[in-house]
């Protein structure tokens, strides 16, 4: 196999005694543990640390986004999940997505609909949840005021998105849809091209529209301003003019809830993901089938093999009978992973779906919209069909583990389907082989997402590949992605917290709360 790099790539494990937050950005990790010294706990970081990336990974995620959060605070006994997952529009009409005859691969191998209209433009819109999902959040387990988790993004937005390498490549990799629009072309584009740094200089900034003074109105004005107030009204405004199905009932139905997690107890712990329609009741069905096996004392052949196999399975029964979910290529996921002091731990994942989501900006609101239809099968009669008002399935797995009732770690990555099997081997790696942090989030890893095909990173030892037939040995890079991208945090007998970042993420970190602020307060 030819390589195309010649590195090896690392990222440093964080350890403190105070609180830890790992995420695709470490700005916007800085921004989540500055919320931890200020007295806020986990779900405080990880939700200043999600506002913060709507405006340094924009591609990724924002306020036009869906997700879903697991949490475990000290002291209590369980976990809970919200659920701020996607939901089609209530005057979505499956008419307005006729099928041309063709397929389109892009995320799912669907029917292709003409004009590409549930992959991008303002008929690909699934509510936006995210505001609502993290107001739910705050409200219910949150210490911080709503103001401080959103100001530091106002903030960051005023400056502008810089740009840098990878910038541009995001940039470059959804062109052809930004320039369709005015506003998202006129930001991303400007002169018509995608945004470049000199070799020499600091990085440009990208203004982002109107989006520093929805921020700055978002914070002053809370939540509800989002859904029925006056950023409600240029929301709607923008997709009227632009003839999309969004309305005011679905900005005021309230789609965020708080549900019980996922119990699946597995080993000496016991894992909490989010339920009903993301990946977790298929890790679940995973993980029962491990449980049977004993492995030795490292990941061999014939670990790979369970693992490989136990996917296999569980693959073919959720696609069967839960419809298809994106496959492994590119999406435009984040993940944020946060441990307070107190040991408490929260998991969020959220996202726009594909990189930039339906590549449309509202001009009134510096919104970039997510494209949730499309996670809809555009054919009628299927289990995952367009319908108003429907759920989406996602792939989605935010999991935390706990042992002896205690927050133990929590993990998450992004990457459509091959963020199961990520989650998957980092969990076991630390439950089955007492890996220590660092150590498993380096370890080489596989993937089988349910395709035709299983990929074996070509760092694991000949011994092994040797022994898994049939995978494909390929490179772990950063472009073309071929592994889910996970961050972690986990929670030591004594008390000291450590957390890991992905390592082919240019921009991830983790980051500590600072130490002088965090003993002060």
């Amino acid at each position: 196999m030819p390589l195309t790099q010649n590195w090896h790539v690392r990222k440093p494990a964080v350890r403190a005694k105070g609180g830890i937050v790992a995420s695709q950005n470490g700005s916007a990790a800085t921004i989540g543990a500055e919320a931890l010294a200020k007295g806020g706990n986990a779900v405080d970081a990880v939700l200043a640390t999600a506002f913060a990336l709507a405006a340094l990974e924009p591609w990724n995620s924002g306020l036009g986004g869906i997700g879903f959060l697991v949490s475990q605070l000290a002291g209590e006994k369980r976990a809970s999940v919200v659920d701020f997952g996607p939901v089609a529009p209530l005057a979505l009409d499956p008419a307005l997505y006729p099928l041309t005859g063709r397929v389109r691969s892009e995320l799912f191998t669907w029917p292709e609909v003409e004009g590409d209209r549930n992959m991008h433009g303002p008929f690909s819109f699934a509510v936006p949840a995210a505001v609502g999902g993290y107001a739910l959040a705050s409200e219910k387990f949150g210490r911080l005021p709503w103001r401080d988790l959103v100001a530091p993004a106002a903030l960051l937005a005023r400056s502008g998105l810089p740009v840098d390498w990878f910038t541009t490549l995001k940039i470059v990799y959804a062109a052809a849809d930004l320039r369709r629009y005015e506003e998202s072309r006129r930001i991303y584009l400007p002169d018509d091209l995608p945004p470049t740094c000199a070799p020499e200089g600091e990085a440009p900034r990208l203004p982002l529209g109107r989006l520093a003074d929805t921020l700055e109105r978002l914070a002053q004005a809370g939540p509800q301003d989002f859904y029925k107030g006056e950023i409600a009204a240029a929301i709607l405004a923008d997709v009227r003019a632009a003839g999309g199905a969004l309305s005011a009932a679905d900005l005021e139905s309230g789609t965020a809830r708080i549900l019980p997690a996922l119990d699946i107890p597995y080993r000496s712990a016991r894992l909490s993901a989010a339920p009903g329609m993301t990946a977790g009741p298929t890790l679940g069905r995973i993980l029962g089938v491990l449980s049977a096996e004993r492995f030795g004392p490292a990941p061999d052949a014939r670990y790979f093999a369970a693992v490989i196999e136990a996917l296999r399975q569980a693959y073919a029964e959720r696609l069967a009978g839960m419809g298809e979910s994106e496959k492994g290529q590119e999406t435009s996921t984040t993940h944020i992973t946060a441990i307070d002091r107190e040991g408490g731990i929260a998991a969020l994942t959220t996202t726009l779906l594909s990189i930039f989501g339906s590549r449309y900006v509202l001009p009134r609101t510096g919104i970039l919209m997510n494209n949730g239809v499309m996670w809809f099968d555009p054919r009628p009669g299927r289990p995952n069909s367009m319908a108003p008002g429907k759920r989406a399935l996602t792939n989605m797995c935010p999991i935390l583990a706990a042992k002896d009732g205690r927050p133990f770690f929590g993990i998450g990555a992004s990457g459509g389907r091959r963020i199961l099997p990520a989650v998957l081997q980092i969990a076991s790696f630390i439950i089955d082989f007492g890996m220590e942090p660092e150590t498993a989030g380096h370890h080489p890893r596989i993937d089988f997402s349910g395709g035709k095909e299983t990929l074996i990173d070509c760092r694991l030892p000949p011994e092994i590949s040797e022994g898994l037939p049939g995978a494909r040995r390929v490179e772990h890079t950063v472009l073309p992605v071929r592994f889910a991208c996970p961050n972690f945090v986990v929670r030591g007998e004594d008390g000291t917290n450590t957390a890991v970042s992905d390592v082919m993420t240019p921009s991830s970190a983790a980051v500590a709360e600072p130490e002088d602020e965090g003993k002060n307060r």
